[in-house]
């Protein structure tokens, strides 16, 4: 017998001015795609009906995953629940080709499949890329088109390279094109930089964008500039990497895993001190580390990668349980929460 939904989880917030609703947690498909450990198909699909029956109706996946390992599985898996049901994402700006250079695992991923990335944000490639999409996942109604990993971050000095062939290379009418004709319902961005979305903002009306661990209980720099804008210009945020890669999963004790890295000695210091505070409420670091983020009413998701459906309900777990006011004002007088952030 399947079981209920959990109320916090399947709680509602708009993609911006859209009509597409999304629910509060969400699962983010980097483990589907095998990010430093591959799964089972078997694995991947009990990881997603796990989701579903807690009432996950968010799933994103993108190509690059896997390099296009988690679109598959992520299709087979949701082509069994009915369609309108849920929101779909996946991102452009890589096309796949087959590999004519042997992968050297730096990516992350284990065992993806035999396919190499073309860094493309003109407007064919996007068209193509999209396209490519539907028919790996099996679903031609995609949602949510999210243009990947375009920032200093990922490109360097490639970058202003990159953001002409969204500006002048017909990227952005692309999105335009495939959101006024209903193919999508919302576009925006996937990143780990705000600085992009800001600069996205200013060239093209977005409805949404992923960020990837800048808005968590060790980093809150949004609060001085994208949160608020996004606000005033009616923009989303899915915000994923609220574990900082590992670290605000497992504490001290996990593997010290932070924005991809080893964790620096003044990140193992405030976790230190988070975990004090929360212990001494007798609460688990994974719920604040989770809870933190969706407080601010800019924020339509919180996107959580699990690898398998025992994982999925531990988050959810820490997703619901609830917490006392007096954890969080605790953390505010410690200096942990910025004094600006909507608290749960």
């Amino acid at each position: 017998m399947a079981q209920e939904p959990h109320p916090q989880v399947a709680q509602r917030r708009r993609i911006g001015r859209t009509a597409l609703e999304v629910s509060a947690l969400s699962l983010g498909t980097a483990p589907l795609g095998g990010l430093y450990r591959d799964l089972t198909g078997e694995e991947a699909q009990a990881t997603v009906d796990a989701a579903w029956e807690a009432g996950v109706r968010l799933f994103d996946t993108a190509p690059h995953y896997g390099h296009t390992k988690a679109e598959h599985r992520l299709g087979d898996a949701l082509r069994r629940y009915p369609r309108r049901e849920y929101v779909l994402s996946t991102k452009v700006g890589r096309r796949f080709v087959p590999r004519t250079h042997p992968y050297d695992g730096s990516e992350g991923w284990q065992d993806p499949l035999p396919f190499e990335a073309i860094y493309d944000y003109t407007r064919e490639g996007i068209l193509r890329s999209f396209e490519d999409s539907q028919q790996r996942l099996g679903i031609v109604e995609i949602d949510i088109l999210l243009v990947h990993d375009i920032g200093r971050l990922t490109h360097g000095e490639r970058n202003a390279h990159y953001w002409r062939q969204l500006t002048d290379g017909g990227g952005f009418r692309a999105l335009d094109d495939l959101r006024a004709s209903g193919a999508v319902k919302a576009v925006g961005f996937g990143v780990n930089e705000r600085e992009v979305i800001l600069e996205a903002m200013r060239e093209f009306q977005i409805d949404c964008a992923l960020l990837a661990g800048r808005y968590t209980l060790l980093e809150q720099a949004p609060l001085d500039d994208l949160l608020p804008a996004c606000s005033q210009h009616g923009v989303s945020i899915l915000l994923g990497g609220a574990f900082n890669s590992g670290i605000l999963a497992r504490g001290l004790a996990g593997d010290r895993k932070f924005n991809y890295g080893e964790a620096p000695p003044d990140v193992v210091e405030r976790v230190a001190r988070l975990e004090a505070v929360c212990r001494a409420y007798g609460v688990p670091l994974a719920a604040a580390a989770l809870q933190f983020p969706y407080a601010h009413p800019a924020v339509a998701s919180v996107l959580t990668g699990a690898r398998s459906a025992a994982e999925l309900r531990e988050n959810v777990a820490s997703f619901e349980t609830r917490l006392p006011r007096e954890v969080w004002l605790a953390l505010r007088d410690e200096g942990l929460v910025d004094a600006r952030a909507p608290l749960p």
